[in-house]
């Protein structure tokens, strides 16, 4: 029988909680919610221990610290694409490459922009050069690569392009773009903050992939 925390606890204190499972779950809640928030300047032990309710010996027990918490949170990061792209979109239901490279980037453009703790990493991959974000960063371009393979299906690009540099350039002037829309509204003068406006950019991105892919 699932068990869920126990919230009868004092008022102004943190709910206990009953089982392991639940435990866990909660740190890893609380430390990926403190993570988006605070960065690493606020991501300590106490910190996740407060904001999960739990005594802090726990997190050494279930994750060995929070080198283990990192390397969960990562982990989880590796099913951050399949978790926000249709699944139905692959090889098999598009007539070509291009076809499937114009959606995958309308997708992956989408989902960044609702996934706070993402922007975050990738705004730290060009900013800060630590073991905690290079291992999250790993994992987050190891899961990119693996998805657009999954997603690529029997689809053949055309000859002569070099796929990886092409898609490489395509994705991380999609994250540069979000990232700036969240931190100024614009990048090159180019406004970033209405439907209207990333309208404009998907149909940019449209555009560039059919150019290039046909």
């Amino acid at each position: 029988m699932l068990q869920i925390p126990d919230v009868t606890a004092k008022e102004g204190s943190a709910p206990k909680l009953r089982n392991r499972a639940s435990t866990e779950r909660a740190i890893f809640v609380a430390a990926r919610d403190l993570l988006a928030e605070q960065g690493f300047q606020g991501f300590g032990i106490n910190a996740v221990a407060r904001r999960a309710g739990c005594d802090k010996q726990l997190i050494y027990r279930y994750y060995g610290g929070l080198d283990g918490l990192i390397e969960a949170i990562g982990a989880d990061l590796g099913t951050w694409v399949n978790d926000r792209i249709p699944q139905d979109t692959g090889g098999a239901f598009l007539l070509t490459y291009g076809d499937l490279m114009e959606k995958l980037a309308i997708y992956f453009m989408e989902a960044l922009r609702n996934d706070p703790l993402v922007c975050k990493i990738v705004a730290w991959e060009v900013s800060q050069d630590t073991p905690q974000v290079r291992r999250l960063s790993e994992a987050r371009t190891k899961a990119l690569g693996k998805w657009l393979e999954k997603m690529r299906g029997s689809l053949t690009p055309p000859k002569g392009v070099d796929t990886a540099t092409t898609n490489a350039l395509l994705f991380a002037a999609i994250q540069h773009l979000v990232i700036s829309a969240a931190v100024s509204g614009q990048f090159a003068g180019v406004p970033l903050k209405s439907a209207k406006d990333w309208d404009k950019v998907q149909s940019a991105i449209n555009r560039l992939v059919r150019a290039i892919y046909g």
